[in-house]
């Protein structure tokens, strides 16, 4: 089984408003970074821009409020395990852009990711992640949506991420 991550977040102005210009300049490096890191099977890409193929047709969730541009920063990716995931998300460039979200994101009344066992070959849809971050919004982490903070096996079992494996992956980094 793969390890699949949705991501939501919403500006706080619009998209190309000049207050987003550092979340703009790191978004391109962070996704090379993102391409090339340990642990990542693929990623999704979006219909409006050049790279990865997108899995499915983009969705918001319900959270979703419009701010004159009809775009608010999602990703969907498909990781090996959760100890590679965390690498990713928590150090290195990521963790700079990540470290700055305030700057350009509302403070959400939702989770702003949800991790979940991903089975059978095909890539999850947009619709996925969306039907899944808002499942961990209204009942809480379980083993069909769960976070960093409180993840789940394979097998659905309760578990904590291998800092050992977490120390790996950064050294492949």
């Amino acid at each position: 089984m793969r390890l699949a991550l949705y991501t939501f977040g919403m500006f706080i102005r619009p998209s190309e408003d000049p207050e987003n210009d550092g979340f703009h300049a790191l978004n391109d490096p962070v996704f090379e970074t993102l391409d090339h890191a340990s642990g990542l099977i693929a990623r999704s890409g979006y219909a409006s821009d050049p790279g990865p193929e997108p899995w499915g047709q983009e969705v918001y969730p319900k959270f979703d409020e419009e701010r004159g541009d009809g775009f608010s920063p999602a990703t969907l990716s498909l990781w090996t395990d959760l100890e590679s995931l965390s690498s990713f998300t928590y150090f290195g460039l990521h963790a700079t852009a990540l470290a700055r979200g305030r700057e350009w994101f509302e403070t959400p009344r939702w989770p702003p990711l949800v991790l979940w066992w991903h089975k059978g070959g095909e890539y999850p849809q947009w619709v996925d992640g969306v039907a899944k971050l808002e499942y961990l919004h209204e009942h809480g982490s379980s083993p069909a949506a769960f976070t960093f903070k409180t993840p789940f096996d394979p097998d659905g079992t309760p578990t904590k991420l291998d800092k050992k494996k977490v120390q790996r992956a950064q050294a492949k980094a």
